[in-house]
């Protein structure tokens, strides 16, 4: 278990993180949302010591990170896999590691296995590519079996398959009952991996919640209907206050969506006219879509229009 308390941290006068709190659940992914400079890594850093915040409290399992004896064993953290010595191998690199935390040498063979870099592990990391630092970063959060996992952008550099390797270990990892916070702009895997969200902006927490939820609230679920009677089921859904549109040409189209009104609502109407349906589909927005619209006001850098 997380427990953020009114975190805020200031750089010069420049509020990087503003009384920030919010939890993250044990054997589950929480998502941690936000735009470029909305102060995700600063609390992060923050979070381990890293950086100092000015106010507000940390908590892991009820005890904050400075008093951990034995961090590695309760805390695995992945900020920036790039941030390795260069001439030393994978597994040295593990080794020191192990070493500095009172690990056995049998782990670090243990979790060059699980993230699949025992076959390169002799190879110097100036020869790692981007996305096998990414391995060897994850490789060297999980060295301790930590309780809680901390990972920031753990998919930058990986291929497909990495990609779908490192959600399908994030799962795994909260199947087995830990913490795990994850940071990334990949709104797409987020959707995939993670059960709850934290989502921020300029330092502030703007919600927190399940996935689930938050595309609920912040998108709008539309109704497809296909049928050769959908001018009068639009009929009867604009006298229940519905939002109707043709898909195409409105003198030939069978098909339309409607908003406004539940998909239950819209069969049920369509049965009492006696319309035969060819297609029911409640269409929902993105994760993506529910982002954007959540944190347009939040947004430090803007892109220009596309001509």
């Amino acid at each position: 278990m997380i427990e953020v308390d009114g975190l805020t941290k200031r750089f010069g006068r420049h509020v990087a993180v503003d009384n920030l709190s919010f939890t993250v659940a044990p054997g589950r992914v929480t998502g941690f949302l936000g735009p470029n400079g909305s102060g995700k890594s600063t609390t992060m850093r923050c979070m381990v010591g890293l950086d100092h915040s000015e106010s507000g409290t940390v908590r892991f399992d009820g005890v904050p990170y400075r008093s951990i004896s034995r961090p590695l064993s309760s805390v695995g953290l992945l900020l920036d896999a790039s941030y390795v010595h260069p001439a030393r191998s994978g597994r040295n690199h593990l080794r020191w590691l192990a070493a500095a935390n009172r690990i056995g040498k049998d782990r670090v063979e243990e979790v060059l296995a699980l993230v699949g870099l025992a076959e390169v592990a002799d190879k110097r990391l100036k020869n790692y590519s981007l996305g096998m630092k990414q391995r060897l970063g994850l490789a060297a959060a999980l060295l301790g079996d930590p309780a809680t996992v901390i990972l920031d952008e753990p998919a930058n550099g990986l291929d497909p398959e990495g990609i779908r390797w490192i959600r399908d270990m994030l799962r795994f990892l909260a199947s087995q009952g830990r913490a795990v916070l994850v940071s990334s702009h990949q709104l797409s895997e987020m959707s995939l991996m993670a059960e709850d969200l934290v989502v921020i902006g300029r330092g502030r927490l703007i919600d927190q919640c399940s996935v689930h939820e938050f595309v609920r609230r912040n998108t709008t679920s539309r109704v497809r209907v296909r049928s050769p009677q959908v001018g009068e089921i639009l009929r009867q859904a604009r006298l229940l206050g519905a939002t109707v549109e043709y898909v195409g040409d409105s003198a030939v189209s069978d098909t339309a969506m409607i908003s406004g009104v539940s998909i239950v609502t819209v069969g049920e109407t369509s049965a009492k006219v006696g319309a035969v349906l060819h297609e029911l589909t409640e269409v929902t927005e993105s994760l993506e879509d529910a982002f954007l619209a959540v944190t347009a006001d939040e947004q430090e850098y803007r892109s220009g229009g596309v001509a």
